[in-house]
């Protein structure tokens, strides 16, 4: 697998450059990624790298002594919750080194990335083109193409202007970002029933009120005290919203899941910027910074919005870290 000069095989005079790199075996993986990195360093770019954990070290024992000039970042940590990926990972890097390119792998979709996580996952990566618009920025995005299913690869090609393979470096003709924003815009599914999920009604006076039955219901299914202050946090910040921007007044849920607490606040209100809670806290209008702190605090956020108003759900994990 070769990329041409730059790594990138994409004019060096386009600003933001983001190609999806398809590999197969850890063979392509290093051919794909380590000449990446390299030709970063080479060109005095400051270089991330944001992947699942076991490719830390396999990137680090490849690289040798070059491994000590890269960011490590690992990606099943900091990228968990995708929504927090844009403005705690990339943009925190990027905004570190404003003057110049800066170069990333980040790789949010790896093998063990859930149904539940994947719409939020396929979201993020096409937000990234709306986040780095004109940005000095070449963000590559390994994608295991053996691995992954293969409604995963075809959205990579609608989030990524360019694709890299084994074959070398294309154009993507199936280029949609807005598309794959809007297709994964879908009502969230129902809880089971057996999940026994409780509710309240709430308008600005009742915020004391949701935040103490969110600890309540936190609680009793399963979440241990710093999880429960975090719950905390996140309803305050959502019913705030909805009180100020969704209408008044609001529904908040919680129920077990998969080793989960959900949280599901829903309003009349909707959203308009789709990057509403994914930019720097300095930058997000009124009414994104509480989602910009959810992002932080969660472990996943979905999110449904449309004319017929907002839902957004929150997902703390109990004793399991995955979702299923």
């Amino acid at each position: 697998m070769s990329l041409k000069p730059g790594g990138t095989g994409v004019a060096r005079e386009d600003a933001f450059v983001h190609p999806a790199l398809f590999y197969l075996g850890d063979e392509e993986y290093l051919a794909g990624t380590v000449p990446f990195i390299r030709a970063g360093l080479d060109a005095g770019e400051p270089v991330a790298v944001a992947v699942p954990g076991v490719r830390t070290a396999q990137l680090g024992s490849a690289l040798g002594a070059a491994a000590g000039q890269v960011t490590w970042i690992d990606m099943a940590k900091a990228g968990r919750n995708p929504g927090r990926i844009i403005p705690g990972v990339l943009r925190h890097f990027a905004d570190r080194h404003p003057e110049g390119r800066v170069r990333i792998i980040g790789e949010p979709i790896w093998p063990g990335r859930s149904a539940t996580e994947y719409p939020a996952c396929a979201q993020h990566e096409a937000l990234i083109n709306l986040a780095f618009a004109g940005r000095e920025a070449t963000i590559l995005c390994p994608y295991d193409v053996a691995r992954l299913d293969p409604v995963a690869i075809a959205d990579a090609r609608a989030t990524h202007p360019v694709v890299i393979d084994r074959y070398g470096t294309h154009p993507s003709g199936d280029y949609a970002p807005h598309r794959v924003i809007g297709d994964y815009n879908l009502p969230l599914p129902e809880p089971a029933e057996a999940a026994g999920a409780v509710a309240m009604s709430f308008d600005i006076d009742a915020l004391p009120l949701v935040r103490e039955f969110a600890c309540h219901w936190g609680t009793r299914f399963g979440l241990g005290p710093r999880a429960v202050g975090d719950l905390e946090l996140a309803v305050n910040e959502l019913a705030a919203n909805s009180c100020l921007h969704g209408g008044g007044t609001g529904t908040a849920r919680l129920w077990p899941e998969n080793g989960h607490v959900v949280c599901e606040v829903s309003d009349a209100g909707t959203i308009s910027d789709p990057l509403v809670g994914r930019r720097p806290a300095d930058m997000s209008p009124n009414g994104g910074r509480g989602i910009l702190m959810v992002n932080h605090l969660a472990d996943l956020v979905r999110v449904h919005t449309g004319p017929e108003g907002t839902t957004i759900r929150v997902y703390m994990h109990t004793m399991s870290p995955g979702l299923s």
